[in-house]
């Protein structure tokens, strides 16, 4: 909501600014500047980027509209679920959750979070790295490098939607730039004619340039960033899995490897000690 709220500010300062200049708002009505703006930069967005990433993008931005579902309460199951899991094969050997990290779906300590389950991603990865510790053939620092080389190939991934959408924010005022010289050859041409007419030529195509302007620092922009620092915290899941999991390998204890987990998790979202254990002792 704090996006959008940002997004209405934005519109009430500008226009407002405008109209208690005593400007006029239908004369920043100009449908022909937007599309010209609008489908260069769509057009520019397709061209430099693959169909993965566009398919990112779309998927990512309403969500930004509705809050990060990286929270407190989703860093409490997911600590939780590993928690259980590292128990349970502390308890009947690692070979126990083989059947739980096969088939996630099916497994009784998966299904307990739901909220993880939904994040296919971070469940096989999970999965993934449950599996080589039940090899019994790696030691931590091992695990650790194949943690490390994994979780940037994931931030590279993660920040390619926001990079592209900031991209585009770079060339918008670009974009702007080419309609008003739209603009001024079609006031040229009718250089001729009634002042008026010429005037509102000059001013259509001056609207290209404040519309581009506009677009790439008030909102694309922003919302690349926004994109780009939530890539940061959907990585802080992955950065809680391998610390936990490095530090149960290197033979602590399930309850203080979720601590070693906890303790990697961004303050404004971590949960309390007592929280989790009691989460934990709750489960």
């Amino acid at each position: 909501m704090l996006k959008l709220l940002g997004i209405l500010i934005v519109i009430a300062s500008v226009l407002g600014g405008f109209v208690l200049s005593h400007g006029k708002l239908l004369a920043l009505w100009q449908p022909f500047e937007l599309l010209i703006i609008g489908g260069a930069a769509l057009g520019g967005f397709m061209i430099s980027n693959p169909w993965s990433v566009q398919l990112s993008v779309l998927k990512r931005l309403p969500n930004l509209f509705f809050g990060s579902r990286f929270n407190r309460a989703f860093y409490m199951d997911l600590l939780g679920l590993l928690y259980d899991l590292l128990n349970k094969s502390r308890r009947d050997g690692m070979m126990s959750i083989e059947a739980d990290v096969d088939d996630p779906d099916s497994s009784a300590v998966f299904t307990r979070y739901p909220a993880i389950l939904k994040d296919r991603q971070l469940t096989d990865f999970i999965a993934d790295y449950l599996r080589l510790m039940s090899s019994g053939n790696m030691a931590p620092h091992e695990l650790e490098s194949l943690f490390d080389m994994e979780i940037e190939t994931r931030l590279e991934e993660l920040e390619r939607p926001g990079s592209a959408v900031i991209k585009v924010a770079d060339a918008l005022p670009g974009f702007g730039i080419v309609a008003a010289v739209l603009g001024i050859v079609i006031s040229m041409e009718g250089i001729a004619g009634p002042p008026e007419e010429l005037g509102a030529h000059v001013a259509a195509a001056l609207v290209g340039t404040f519309i581009g302007i506009l677009a790439a620092y008030g909102f694309v922009g922003p919302l690349g960033t926004a994109l780009e620092q939530g890539a940061q915290e959907e990585l802080n899941g992955y950065e809680t899995v391998k610390a936990c999991l490095v530090s149960s390998l290197g033979g602590m204890p399930p309850a203080l490897a979720v601590e070693f987990g906890r303790k990697a998790i961004y303050s404004d979202s971590r949960p309390s000690f007592t929280e989790l254990e009691n989460h934990v002792r709750g489960r």
